[in-house]
């Protein structure tokens, strides 16, 4: 890449990507990596209607304008947080609700319970949730910073992993989130008579947020309920990763190794032929030393030893006959 005064948006991107993965790496211990690294946000976009001429005047979105409308007019944080969470709705949806809102102003209650029910109905449909299950071993370390009374760093992860999400499920989580909040006040519209505002919108909307088997509930519940209470900081760039993109993108505008001089190395991807080579090579290699360990140790008796390079010529002829060479047969008979 030719340095300039500026960089591509394509390497900037991939140095946000490749930064964020390396921090959450420093934070949270994975078993795998193909997942962080295959998930670069492969959910589908949507068109907006506001891009596309041939839809500004159809009904759908005169209806969502409607409601829209509906809501600066309120000048409510509850009304205005439910309208902004329709965006993500059905049309036929978001025609329904415009078309069944009360008109008096003195029916709040009535539009709230209206746009409350439309929006717990939506999230409680049988879909993949917000924080995406090929996540699960992310999530399974947040809560356990949040069961070790780990905030500091269970938020760090959270924003990291957030971060990592496309942008249309990153931007539908945080009003969700945000509406989740307005609704918990426990001054604001009652939601359930039995229960209080908080645990009604946990119970509404926690499967919608996180739906793993392996999860156990009530980690499940103190992750929602964290991301609840924090949901204007989740959404936030941790300052270390703002310095660890910063310093890369700097050794790259001028002509360094941004992995030499910061210290870090980050993992390289094989192909699947590299990756089946290493492999073949690394299990040659251990049952090489296996097999010599057999052959020279000299607290085996020579019944012992001659069984156990028989049982081994058995499972790797191969290696056997590579390591013995001409004397193969002889040495286990």
């Amino acid at each position: 890449m030719k340095i300039g005064s500026s960089l591509p948006q394509k390497v900037i991107n991939e140095v946000w990507h490749e930064q964020t993965i390396l921090r959450l790496l420093q934070l949270v211990e994975l078993p795998l990596l193909d997942v962080l690294l295959d998930g670069r946000g492969s959910a589908s976009h949507p068109k907006s209607v506001d891009s596309d001429p041939d839809l500004l005047f159809t009904s759908n979105y005169l209806d969502r304008e409607i409601l829209k409308a509906f809501s600066d007019s309120q000048a409510d944080d509850w009304l205005s947080a439910a309208v902004d969470c329709l965006e993500f709705l059905p049309d036929q949806t978001v025609v329904d609700v415009s078309r069944n809102l009360p008109t008096c102003p003195e029916e709040t209650e009535k539009c709230k319970r209206l746009l409350y029910d439309t929006v717990v109905k939506y999230y409680n449909q049988n879909r993949e949730p917000l924080l995406r299950n090929h996540f699960f071993d992310i999530h399974t370390g947040i809560t356990e910073f949040l069961v070790n009374g780990k905030l500091e760093q269970a938020l760090e992860a959270i924003q990291l992993s957030l971060k990592l999400l496309d942008s249309r499920s990153r931007e539908e989580l945080r009003r969700l989130l945000c509406f989740m909040a307005v609704a918990a006040v426990p001054t604001e519209f009652r939601l359930q008579k039995d229960i209080e505002n908080r645990m009604a919108v946990k119970r509404a909307f926690t499967k919608a947020i996180v739906c793993h088997k392996s999860l156990a509930k009530g980690k499940v519940d103190l992750l929602v309920l964290f991301l609840l209470d924090n949901q204007k900081d989740v959404f936030k760039i941790p300052g270390v990763l703002h310095k660890l993109v910063s310093d890369k993108l700097a050794y790259i505008l001028h002509g360094r190794d941004p992995d030499l001089d910061t210290g870090y190395t980050f993992c390289q991807r094989l192909s699947s032929q590299e990756c089946s080579s290493t492999v073949q090579k690394t299990t040659k290699d251990e049952l090489w030393t296996l097999l010599r360990t057999i052959h020279e140790n000299p607290k085996l008796s020579t019944k012992e030893k001659k069984r156990l390079l028989g049982q081994f010529y058995k499972s790797h002829p191969d290696v056997f006959i590579q390591y013995f060479g001409d004397c193969a047969s002889t040495v286990y008979t």
